[in-house]
């Protein structure tokens, strides 16, 4: 209603020169009488939100003019600091009403406002006619808050947030008390703020004072859609393009594989089971050769199942957070959401990851069950942690609120080994109770020798072409995904993302059956580790591009940040391998055990 109090809250400063999140009171700004921190849940903590109350205090519909915050001397540790930040091109970030302040301007190729997300702490410029660069502050903010009014009730909601700032040189008559009147902003002359012709330097011992005007204007925008402004985005071409296209490889894909399987899969079946009737089995070819020796224990099987169980638990969360995610459940209204989402459901995927390994490991004859409960439930998770808290203790050396406190580390570490490891052990327990697999085949005593292979069937060769497939099925969606998360974007469109995942697993599947089919063609079964790292060495496609997105889209200069950027993408580019390599090697599984039941052997 009419005169209700309207609370603006402060967010982190926010650079994508340093990718540093600061938090707002770390500059001299105006504080209010008592700094609150607003209470941030676990996603938010881990992104380097900060909200804390702020001493820019509106009236709902009553406009303000020249309303002066509070006045400051700069010392020099103060001034440094601000033009550390201006430097850095840092942006700051309010919040009403949970919505994102943003600072509306034109774009010369597109008709419509594009929004920036925050306002400038500050720019570089020079006087005219002087050579040296001078730093300058945003000191004047005009707010404009958007309404829209129920037509029945005559109460009005909040449906934007927008701020001009401006930088201004105040000045005043006489001494400075509470009654002062600006001579530069004074809404009884008429002397308002509409530009920064006589800006405020940023220098030690020089005086800043900080004022903000607030206009309220009506908006057809109901409050339902007042998000939607947030989210325009101009590339939706472009995602419909890359989805084409990837479907467009994945039905190739799929063509091929289909013809090559039925056909040849067929033809090989019906011979091989005519052969036995026409007593002509002595010259046996191909992949039949090999039933002896193809279900043999592959070396290091131990590690196998502890990262198979992994990339389940992996695989669980993204489905089930993506089904959510398409369904709506986690907007970007919802701060720190996406966040929790994930940590809550990887916890809670332990059970899969148990019971997944431990089959996998009694079908390998293996006895000791707890021992490879232990290694799935510390393995995949412990080296995330330790590059996480590597990563970590440099954002904290750096002082900024991206670092994880404290008390969060702990939450963190209470969710893995309070509520993730003991699930891990119960999914291991039902596993292991369970009966074996059989094997559709018998495995000989002695293994045959493997033959020379041709230069395009070693297994490095082969596991490199794998990867090609399922990276560039998904790579334009990653372009977008990068950009959201390095360029401080909001990344909605999980209905397209859903979509690519679908495609991904279907790409990672088909090409690791393909070239199973090929390997054992060629007499060499040691499909086990392989068909893990086909479709898994995609992650390697993927590091690579992370690392021409750095160069070619970043303009990150300090090492710092650097280092962050490719740690946090080491952590994606391990999580991505361990799940494209889990749906490949359940393919290649799926598929091996269905062609070896379907011929008869004597």
């Amino acid at each position: 209603m009419q005169g209700d109090l309207l609370n603006v809250k402060v967010n982190k400063l926010t650079s994508i020169k340093t990718q540093l999140p600061y938090s707002f009171y770390s500059l001299p700004y105006c504080k209010p009488e008592k700094i609150m921190d607003s209470a941030e849940n676990l996603g938010e903590v881990l992104r380097g939100d900060r909200i804390e109350n702020s001493p820019y205090l509106f009236k709902m519909r009553e406009p303000q003019m020249c309303n002066i915050v509070c006045r400051i001397t700069l010392d020099a540790k103060q001034a440094k600091e601000f033009k550390e930040r201006i430097d850095d091109d840092y942006l700051v970030n309010m919040i009403l009403d949970n919505l994102p302040l943003v600072v509306p301007y034109k774009r010369s190729d597109i008709d419509s406002l594009v929004y920036q997300h925050g306002f400038r702490v500050g720019l570089k410029g020079q006087y005219t006619g002087s050579k040296e660069e001078k730093y300058f502050i945003h000191n004047h903010l005009t707010f404009t808050v958007k309404f829209h009014k129920d037509e029945q009730t005559g109460a009005a909601r909040i449906v934007g947030f927008e701020v001009k700032p401006f930088s201004v040189k105040h000045e005043y008559e006489g001494d400075w008390d509470n009654k002062t009147r600006l001579t530069t902003c004074n809404p009884h002359a008429n002397r308002t703020v509409t530009s920064s012709d006589s800006p405020q330097e940023v220098e030690d011992k020089k005086e800043i004072i900080f004022t903000y005007d607030v206009e309220f204007e009506e908006s057809e925008v109901k409050w339902a859609s007042r998000w939607d402004t947030y989210l325009l985005m101009a590339d939706d071409q472009i995602h419909w393009f890359s989805i084409v296209n990837s479907l467009m490889i994945v039905l190739f894909l799929s063509g091929m594989v289909a013809m090559i399987m039925l056909r040849t899969l067929y033809r090989d079946i019906s011979n091989y089971n005519q052969l036995e009737t026409q007593e002509e089995a002595q010259e046996e070819t191909g992949w039949k050769l090999v039933h002896g020796d193809v279900f043999r224990q592959p070396t290091n099987s131990d590690l196998l199942c502890v990262y198979v169980g992994s990339g389940v638990q992996f695989f669980g969360m993204v489905l089930v957070m993506m089904i959510f995610a398409a369904l709506g459940f986690l907007s970007p209204s919802n701060r720190g959401g996406l966040m929790t989402a994930m940590l809550l459901l990887w916890v809670f995927m332990g059970l899969f990851a148990g019971y997944s390994s431990a089959r996998l490991y009694k079908m390998f004859k293996g006895t000791e069950w707890k021992k490879i409960t232990l290694r799935t439930a510390f393995m995949f998770p412990g080296i995330v942690f330790a590059i996480f808290f590597v990563l970590n203790a440099l954002i904290w050396g750096e002082k900024s609120s991206g670092a994880v406190p404290f008390g969060t580390m702990f939450a963190l570490m209470f969710l893995w080994f309070g509520i993730s490891v003991p699930l891990v052990f119960v999914g291991s327990y039902v596993g292991f109770k369970k009966p074996a697999i059989e094997d559709p085949v018998k495995t000989n005593k002695i293994p045959r020798q493997i033959p020379e292979q041709a230069w395009y069937m070693t297994p490095v060769f082969s596991i490199l072409i794998g990867g090609i497939l399922p990276f560039g099925a998904v790579f334009i969606e990653l372009f977008f995904i990068l950009t959201s998360i390095w360029l401080h974007q909001f990344y909605y469109i999980f209905g397209f993302l859903f979509l690519v995942f679908i495609i991904l697993i279907v790409t990672c599947a088909e090409i690791t059956i393909v070239l199973c089919y090929f390997q054992l063609c060629s007499e060499d079964y040691l499909w086990w580790w392989r068909s893990y790292l086909t479709s898994g060495s995609s992650a390697l496609y993927l590091f690579l591009y992370t690392a021409f997105y750095f160069f070619t889209k970043l303009n990150i200069t300090k090492p710092i940040s650097g280092i962050l950027y490719f740690g946090y993408m080491l952590i994606a580019s391990y999580a991505f391998f361990v799940l494209s390599g889990t749906i490949g090697f359940y393919a290649c599984f799926w598929f091996t055990r269905l062609i070896y039941s379907s011929v008869k052997i004597d």
